[in-house]
């Protein structure tokens, strides 16, 4: 490989010479993101069995992956940030003093590709050229990280001109397996034992050993995207967030943008391409995932999407629950520990009401209805490029990003949060999200059902000290014109009954909260005032064709005040964890709630 035909930048060309003399691989391949690239190396993963091309009448180049049993999700207690104090890390953080980290990371990366080929992938996240994109270039052992790379990011030559002279993230990353001469390869070669995921925020570098799946190995996703990118909004004044970002537009044409904060699996997905039953509304997708946001010249908050592709968990995803996502991955995909049928097609939980009599699980054992487990893993994914969505909306690839009109944050919970409610003002809007809890479920590691904290759903993504992250939104709302401030608001999908029913059918029936939300940014949408925010009268829900009881609609918009009480001793308990560096704007907002209840 000859980088300097490439490029000129000298720290660029210096660090790729580093990790080769380090990581001592057998060959080194340079990246391009061309097609046929990505044909040469998917062909290779299929005729060394490490992949299954799917039925291309079905599923046209799309592959199959099936990975180690023990290399299936994030690894929250692998994974670090090894700021230079342990205070900047926080208390929701696993910290390690950065030059230790460093000194074990050396001694595990040493010939640590020997056998192997290393790839060196420039990617950018978010538009090539724009004020609000970041580039990072990775360097890998994987081929299925090079062809998730491809779909996630913009990738490739252009970026490297992009980048000329200036800085990059520089994102280390091995499976952990040397390859000895003569040793066959494991079909998906890891090394749980010494995993590590880990993140120099002063540094703004990434290294990741042991782990081949997700964000544990595409570092632009998570590992950039939002634990660096995170640290960099605040040092630059701007906002790294986990949150889709969809575009509305009414019936009479009119089209703001929202930004949407959920905990893994609640449903972001679903939202950012949910299908309106209320005739005349639109919904288009920008992202699904991540939102980087600036305040714009005019003092309104613009937002990119930095990915380029969609890596969504498959159990649950289907033509009910969300059929542009499955529009999405008809084609040019790659499904990851999702069942196997027997013409080479892909099946998962909950995609079909009809479950086939015969599959190949994720563990490529066979497998029946009568079977004990499910066939494919709770967090299995596809990986698709976000273009392919139907509803993609035409401003994906705008450089200065979309004009965000209204936050909202999210979770699973079956009771004690309405089913949508706007706070008084940016300062009370910061402190929902920072009160953001959730019902587990199969993304994390940790008792499904058990309700955990999760601020602003980015517990695991923050990449400083969480207290520190409410003060940094405290700012921004300081920092910018009032007027122009998108309005905050909190929404629960998930409302049981009391045979454990569901309440609101949400999906798409989701668009009926949202036009209130799309009201209430031009200051209209009846409402009451309550302790908790601004709550929707009856009537302000549109429940045209909606086979809901009014108790029921009652039911959804109630604050349960015995509840909440109980809510606030959760809370107070929670916010002790961050010490003195809880704002005191959120804690005086908690006194004001726990007066006003």
């Amino acid at each position: 490989m000859d980088l300097q035909n490439w490029t000129t930048n000298e720290a660029l060309i210096s660090w790729v010479n580093e990790a080769v003399q380090l990581c001592q691989p057998e060959a080194v391949h340079l990246s391009d993101g061309s097609e046929e690239e990505y044909q040469q190396l998917s062909e290779m993963m299929v005729s060394t069995g490490k992949a299954i091309r799917l039925n291309p009448e079905k599923r046209p180049n799309s592959l199959y992956f099936k990975s180690h049993p023990d290399d299936v999700a994030r690894v929250e207690e692998s994974t670090f940030i090894c700021s230079e104090k342990e205070i900047d890390a926080g208390p929701t953080n696993n910290w390690k003093d950065p030059k230790e980290m460093k000194k074990k990371l050396l001694k595990l990366f040493e010939g640590c590709m020997k056998g192997r080929t290393m790839y060196v992938i420039p990617f950018s996240m978010g538009p090539l050229g724009s004020d609000k994109s970041q580039i990072g270039v990775q360097i890998t052992d994987s081929a299925y990280v090079v062809l998730n790379m491809r779909i996630m990011t913009r990738m490739g030559k252009k970026v490297l001109e992009t980048l000329g002279s200036g800085s990059f993230v520089p994102c280390m990353h091995s499976v952990g397996v040397p390859l000895e001469e003569g040793t066959e390869d494991a079909p998906w070669p890891c090394n749980p034992e010494k995993r590590a995921i880990v993140h120099f925020p002063e540094e703004r570098a990434i290294w990741s050993f042991g782990s081949g799946y997700g964000g544990n190995a595409l570092l632009g996703k998570k590992c950039l995207a939002l634990r660096i990118a995170s640290r960099m909004a605040r040092d630059d004044g701007w906002l790294a967030e986990h949150m889709l970002i969809m575009g509305v537009t009414s019936p009479e044409g009119e089209k703001k943008y929202f930004a949407a904060a959920f905990p893994s699996a609640c449903g972001k997905t679903n939202l950012a391409m949910l299908t309106p039953t209320l005739p005349g509304w639109k919904v288009e997708c920008v992202g699904d995932d991540i939102a980087w946001m600036k305040f714009g010249s005019d003092g309104r908050l613009f937002a990119i999407n930095p990915e380029f592709g969609m890596f969504g968990v498959a159990p649950g995803t289907s033509d009910k629950t969300n059929p542009n996502a499955m529009k999405s991955i008809l084609k040019n995909s790659i499904f990851t520990n999702v069942a196997l049928t027997p013409d080479n097609d892909v099946w998962w939980e909950g995609m079909t009401d009809e479950v086939p009599p015969k599959l190949t699980d994720w563990h490529g054992n066979e497998w029946t209805p009568n079977s004990e487990k499910p066939a494919s893993h709770p967090n299995a994914r596809f990986t698709a490029p976000i273009s392919q969505c139907p509803i993609v909306d035409p401003a994906m690839d705008e450089p200065e990003g979309v004009p965000i009109s209204a936050i909202i944050f999210g979770g699973r919970r079956e009771d004690t949060l309405p089913l949508v409610f706007q706070s008084f003002n940016w300062h009370h809007g910061t402190f929902l999200g920072a009160s953001v809890s959730s019902q587990m479920t199969a993304a994390q590691k940790g008792e499904v059902g058990k309700l955990r904290h999760d601020p602003f759903a980015m517990l695991p993504f923050c990449g400083y000290n969480m207290g520190d992250y409410f003060a940094h939104w405290i700012q921004m709302g300081r920092s910018a014109a009032f007027e122009s401030l998108p309005k905050i608001f909190n929404v629960n999908w998930f409302q049981k009954d009391d045979a454990g029913k569901f309440t609101w059918p949400g999906f798409g029936d989701n668009i009926r909260v949202l036009k209130w939300i799309f009201e209430r940014c031009d200051g209209k949408g009846a409402h009451v005032d309550s302790a908790v925010g601004f709550i929707p009268t009856n009537d302000a829900i549109d429940c045209t064709n909606l086979e809901l009881s009014e108790e029921s609609l009652q039911k959804l918009l109630t604050v349960d005040l015995e509840k909440w009480k109980e809510e606030v001793g959760k809370l107070e308990e929670y916010f002790k964890i961050f010490g003195d560096h809880l704002p005191k704007a959120i804690q005086e907002e908690l006194e004001s709630l726990k007066a006003r209840l």
